[in-house]
């Protein structure tokens, strides 16, 4: 019998273009629309926090997902996916034993290495904290290379929280400042309740020398990018990820230009210095 997926393989790492079959052996809901799918990689995959992949959902179509995993587990990739249309929903809908088409790993990531010795600003918003996970993985993992590190985390309901368990386990035993914040609480939550910016405050840096990995919706990147400027921060150290509709994932379709430069192969990860001008125009 032909083994598909490792055909694939062996097909993929002669043609970026060319997808391999990979197959889900975790599935796990983190919100009521969001599910984290685990695949075992057998021979091993190495990304860079920031990076993401190009999934294929069999008979629907192909679209761009941040890996959300621990970069230095190399035989587990994991995704998380929010159900926004035909092609996520139907890879939400995927259970263990079932087969999905893999590209990538694409993309400039997070500047992890560059953060060693400063304080590390992670800020993120709703589903931005996915993106955001390797590099705190790394942060966390190697703490004692870094100065003081905080995670700055908006959301819109309590129940739209991902990763709670780590957040907690984050915020008891590890060396850093871990907020929580939603739009709209319930009885039961007595965390804060406002828009993500209003953390910064809660967040000790020296704003001089501090690097800032910012993921979210785009509205929530601009002005955490603001609210980072008015503490000092210069715009040359925060650093955002950027979401355009990404066909090709390696620059050839031109569907993900940003202004100049292509999110899909100069990104998706820029300086802020970069973008600050282009975030301005309306509807780009």
């Amino acid at each position: 019998m032909l083994d598909l997926a490792a055909n694939s393989n062996s097909n993929a790492a002669a043609d970026p273009m060319v997808p391999r079959v990979v197959r889900v052996t975790k599935r796990r809901k983190d919100a009521p629309d969001v599910v984290t799918l685990e695949m075992e990689m057998k021979d091993g995959f190495d990304f860079v926090p920031g990076q993401f992949n190009m999934l294929t959902a069999f008979g629907v179509g192909e679209v761009a997902i941040s890996i959300s995993g621990d970069p230095v587990k190399r035989n587990r990739l994991v995704h998380t996916i929010r159900d926004v249309g035909p092609v996520s929903g139907a890879l939400t809908r995927l259970q263990p034993g079932q087969s999905l088409g893999l590209r990538g790993p694409f993309g400039i990531g997070w500047p992890v290495a560059e953060a060693a010795g400063r304080d590390v600003i992670i800020f993120a918003g709703g589903l931005g904290l996915a993106p955001l996970r390797p590099a705190i993985y790394r942060v966390l993992g190697e703490r004692k290379r870094f100065g003081k590190v905080a995670l700055l985390y908006g959301t819109r309901t309590p129940g739209d929280i991902l990763f709670q368990r780590e957040l907690e386990s984050w915020r008891r035993t590890l060396d850093a400042t871990v907020e929580i914040t939603v739009d709209r609480g319930t009885p039961e939550w007595h965390g804060h309740v406002g828009v993500v910016t209003n953390l910064v405050k809660y967040a000790e840096f020296d704003p001089k020398t501090a690097l800032a990995m910012v993921c979210g919706p785009e509205v929530m990147m601009r002005f955490g990018a603001a609210a980072l400027r008015a503490a000092g921060m210069p715009d040359t150290n925060i650093y955002l990820s950027m979401e355009r509709n990404m066909k090709c994932a390696v620059g050839f379709c031109g569907h993900c230009q940003f202004g100049p430069v292509f999110v899909c192969k100069d990104g998706p990860v820029f300086t802020f210095d970069r973008l600050r001008e282009i975030l301005t125009v309306k509807e780009l």
